[in-house]
């Protein structure tokens, strides 16, 4: 399995919902709160040159937003 790490903040809706959708798919990932962690945010900024959350970083595969296609097929589900 691939490492799967997303990029939230606690307001963001759509970062509870790829977070939920993960889970369901039973996919292990780490979450990083950019709101409460710089260095994990200016980490974010330099990978994709966005500040908006979520953000996943799917094995190097960056995917900024919930994007379901992009989402199963980098983690080949």
């Amino acid at each position: 399995m691939k490492k799967v790490t997303v990029y939230t903040t606690p307001t963001c809706g759509w970062c509870h919902r790829v977070k939920a959708y993960l889970t369901e798919k039973g996919v292990s990932f780490e979450e990083k709160d950019v709101s409460r962690d710089r260095e994990a945010a200016m980490e974010m900024i330099q990978k994709t040159n966005q500040m908006g959350v979520p953000v996943l970083d799917i094995g190097g595969a960056m995917i900024v937003g919930f994007d379901k296609e992009r989402i199963n097929y980098f983690l080949g589900v």
